[in-house]
């Protein structure tokens, strides 16, 4: 057997069983995590529970006890609601990552399976073996890809709506605190608790619209887009134009959501990466083709190097726009990137209308 021919395969088989390592390690850390955070909602479940009994006596006797002790033990107990509520949140978040880890796991487990149990062929054509690794690299890095994207919204629903939410319960038991004492203070807490109420509704519809946008199947992509450059351009402090050219038709839903990702991923690069102030969308459907087109005038890279260089090594961006490549050339699409420092990023994007058309 060809040693050159092998060794990709067995390198391929290393780092798989590298990673599998460090997600066991990880999966070990995280269920201490969990289990020391479990213990600690115990405590605090009880510790509300104990309050609780407490406050019922305080209502059996309100005319005997001092005010300052009843302000004492309504402190005590949001206080005490509010660690209940932040060490929930924590432990959902912990349990979430294990879940994580744990599809990554069974993942590479069945891609390592596949790829011992597959042979070689001693011929200077491309082998099964070359065709495997491929496929599997690429399967790892976007299923990776999507995870961590799902990692990133999980942390910030639990550190904004979640947080908001928290902060709705002691704002609430605090309106409830001024109902009788202070009228005038308790109807200013409602109307923020309102305000908050109103901007947590809109993060969440966001969240919403970035996990699967409804108009996307009710309306297709063509008016997803429109919409979502312009909340872009009201969101972010860069000029933003959309281009829409041919006739505005629906294709199959997967090629919609490809099209739709896409333009969505390549606008964030804009926005995180590369500092742009300019930004132009075009979105052509006039031909079989579908044809896309995202230009900045921000901070640039080198591109070439991006595709050909080292990929272990790759920043964020380059890293991103590899694994978009990928995803359309599974399914016969095209991804091209031209970037300087000082003529910024255009990045071109093709997609077959349809399976017929490749």
């Amino acid at each position: 057997m060809d040693r050159d021919i092998a060794d990709p395969k067995e390198e391929l088989i290393e780092t798989l069983t590298q990673e599998m390592k460090r997600i066991k390690d990880k999966l070990v850390e995280i269920k201490g995590q969990i289990d020391q955070t479990q213990l600690v909602v115990d405590r605090e479940q009880q510790r509300n529970a104990d309050i609780a009994t407490e406050l019922r006596t305080i209502q059996d006797n309100i005319d005997t006890i001092p005010r300052q002790d009843i302000r004492s033990k309504y402190d005590e107990a949001i206080d005490a609601r509010f660690r209940l509520t932040t060490m929930r949140g924590q432990l959902e978040k912990f349990q979430a990552n294990r879940e994580q880890l744990e599809r990554e796991q069974t993942m590479l487990s069945q891609m390592l399976n596949k790829l011992q149990g597959v042979t070689t062929l001693s011929s200077g054509e491309e082998t099964p073996t070359t065709t495997a690794q491929k496929g599997a690299v690429n399967i790892v890095r976007i299923v990776q890809a999507q995870e961590e994207e799902k990692l990133r919204l999980a942390r910030l629903m639990h550190d904004g709506p979640a947080q908001s939410l928290t902060n709705f319960i002691l704002q609430t038991e605090i309106c409830q605190r001024l109902f009788d004492r202070d009228p005038a203070r308790a109807a200013e807490e409602l109307n923020n608790l309102k305000t908050n109420a109103s901007v947590t509704f809109q993060k969440v519809r966001d969240f919403i619209f970035d996990l699967r946008p409804m108009m996307l199947d009710d309306l297709g992509v063509v008016p997803t887009v429109r919409r979502y450059v312009d909340s872009f351009r009201d969101k972010n402090d860069i000029d933003t134009k959309l281009e829409l050219l041919g006739e505005e038709r629906r294709l199959e839903s997967h090629r919609e959501v490809m099209l739709f990702r896409g333009v969505q991923e390549l606008m964030g690069h804009s926005r995180d990466y590369a500092s742009s102030n300019e930004l132009l969308v075009r979105l052509d459907m006039s031909n079989d083709r579908i044809k896309v087109d995202v230009e900045d005038n921000g901070r640039g890279f080198d591109a070439e190097a991006a595709f050909t260089g080292d990929e272990t090594h790759l920043e964020p961006r380059a890293q991103g726009l590899l694994t978009l490549k990928e995803k359309f050339e599974l399914v016969g699409g095209s991804l091209s990137v031209s970037s300087s420092e000082t003529d910024g990023t255009h990045v071109h994007i093709e997609l077959p209308s349809s399976d017929e058309s490749f």
